[in-house]
């Protein structure tokens, strides 16, 4: 059983990591600023991760834990209802469960950054690094998605789907809010951003199968 002292280290360089890695990308930071903000040593890091890589895996498994236990969690409710779910109950659970992920406001630390650093990483193996961990879950929903859309090949679900997790990674990131054209100054109130995101997002899906 890992000691307090391991443990803090361990969550120091956790934080330090998720910090630099979202100002200055995963490849511009090097281990050795990521130990001197965590006041840790390189061993530490091998100690705890391995390697790099396997910091930045358990950056993003931390990042992500708390969503794909709750989008499991839904998924499991919507196969036991007794309807069985459509694509907007399967859109809904999963937009929702991420559309607050690293939003002060919901409680939680400021994963925006990071996120937004991440996606856009124009290293693939980065991506794929952050594939692997979200896959899991990911697929699950891909699968159920496939099943209620017959009207669509298994290509096009696909295709829409990751349509659907790149909007969603702008959002989380803060990148969709800055786009142009902004918002109105004194735009009213609306629906929020999971729930104009569910609606668009479910609409994409229930289209018509593209024609070449």
């Amino acid at each position: 059983m890992p000691t307090p002292r391991a443990t803090a280290t361990r969550t120091r360089l956790l934080d330090a990591a998720e910090r630099l890695f979202a100002e200055h990308g995963f490849a511009a930071t090097s281990l050795r600023t990521v130990t001197d903000a965590a006041d840790a040593n390189v061993a530490a890091v091998n100690y705890h991760f391995g390697s790099k890589e396997g910091l930045l895996r358990a950056v993003v498994e931390r990042a992500m834990a708390s969503v794909n236990r709750e989008r499991l969690r839904l998924l499991g409710e919507l196969r036991a209802a007794a309807r069985p779910p459509g694509a907007a109950d399967l859109v809904r659970a999963f937009v929702t469960t991420g559309a607050h992920l690293g939003d002060p406001q919901a409680g939680g630390a400021d994963l925006r950054p990071f996120l937004g650093r991440l996606v856009c990483e124009p290293d693939p193996a980065i991506r794929r690094l952050f594939g692997a961990e979200v896959a899991p879950v990911e697929g699950e929903y891909l699968a159920a998605l496939t099943e209620v859309l017959p009207h669509l090949t298994p290509a096009e679900v696909a295709y829409r789907y990751r349509a659907m997790v790149g909007l969603l990674a702008l959002h989380q990131s803060g990148t969709l809010t800055d786009f142009h054209p902004g918002p109105p100054p004194e735009e009213p109130p609306g629906p929020d951003d999971a729930a104009r995101l569910t609606a668009m997002l479910t609409a994409a899906f229930e289209a018509p199968a593209t024609r070449g």
